[in-house]
């Protein structure tokens, strides 16, 4: 699909590129620990926490895997009047993000806490409120972008259903005349027309057409374009690959992970190296050849991790 000269060739592009990211900023947090026993109050396990960390999740893991591609990366999104505001901040800025941050007293910064022991996750726990934001806010999250849009040369909006990605931020969005690369929820699937290209996973593409599972997935992808009025799309499926659309054709692009251990931010690995391909010049079958090859790390290690330069085309033939 891509040879290691093309990639090669992409990739010294990369640092030109100049993305924004508009979702749903999340932290994330890890609660690293041991399991000796069961507790005797329920047939639970009993996890001895060794140490804590916190990483960038959601909209946030985006811009982290564009900014590891040496992409230069803005942010925009909301949060809460809180410590975690305060620390996605710090994070976002440490990693060479540029963050346009608007926070909302009404809502806390969302939250994702991890239970891991022995190289498994075993419990999640979410603290978040996921209405849609305000009509003030939706304003103030606007201009704060509109101070930028001039700089930048393509959008992608990571939806993770948290009140970020509304009708009035997506045609705001769409009237930029940038290209927008959309990692979609279903609930919003009628936001995304005539937007650039979707990626979402086999089961997200199934219900933003409401279709019987055993329908193939060619009949899908063809559906989600017509009902958006968009030419490209690209559904991933897991260990099968995935399903690239694009002039009138479909193309099947096998998978390339060695191990899964953890496929937690492998969707925003694959949008986030498709926009930068794109970006680059490169052509949808590149974009999406490369997306594939960082997928296929990623998820051969535990946690959000993004990829850099050097190890994408390490892992190209």
């Amino acid at each position: 699909m891509i040879t290691k000269s093309s990639a090669e060739k992409i990739l010294k592009k990369f640092p030109e590129n100049k993305i924004l990211v508009v979702g749903d900023l999340i932290l994330d947090k890890y609660l690293w620990g041991e399991v000796e026993r069961i507790s005797p109050e329920a047939p639970v396990p009993v996890v001895d926490v060794k140490k804590e960390t916190v990483n960038l999740g959601g909209a946030c893991n985006v811009a982290w895997n564009i900014s590891k591609l040496d992409g230069q990366v803005y942010i925009a999104g909301v949060v809460g009047d809180d410590m975690n505001g305060k620390i996605l901040e710090e994070l976002l800025i440490e990693k060479n993000i540029k963050p346009i941050l608007i926070k909302d007293k009404n809502r806390p910064t969302t939250e994702k806490t991890r239970i891991i022991a022995v190289s498994q996750q075993l419990m999640r726990i979410d603290r978040e409120k996921k209405d849609a934001l305000s009509s003030k806010v939706q304003n103030r999250l606007i201009s704060s972008i509109k101070e930028i849009v001039d700089k930048i040369d393509s959008v992608v909006v990571s939806d993770y259903g948290k009140g970020v990605v509304t009708k009035k931020i997506m045609d705001f969005i769409k009237q930029t005349g940038k290209p927008v690369f959309v990692d979609p929820k279903p609930s919003n699937f009628k936001l995304y027309r005539n937007i650039t290209i979707m990626t979402p996973n086999r089961k997200e593409a199934y219900e933003c057409v409401k279709m019987d599972r055993n329908k193939p997935v060619e009949k899908v992808g063809k559906e989600i374009m017509k009902k958006l009025n968009i030419k490209d799309l690209l559904i991933t499926l897991g260990a099968e690959g995935m399903a690239l659309f694009t002039d009138g054709k479909v193309i099947k692009i096998p998978a390339k992970a060695r191990k899964v251990y953890d496929v937690t931010g492998a969707g925003d690995t694959v949008i986030s190296v498709l926009a930068m391909a794109k970006t680059s010049g490169a052509n949808w079958t590149e974009a999406a050849s490369l997306a594939n090859y960082a997928a296929g790390y990623v998820v051969g290690e535990i946690g959000t991790v993004a990829i850099d330069r050097d190890t994408l085309l390490s892992v190209i033939p």
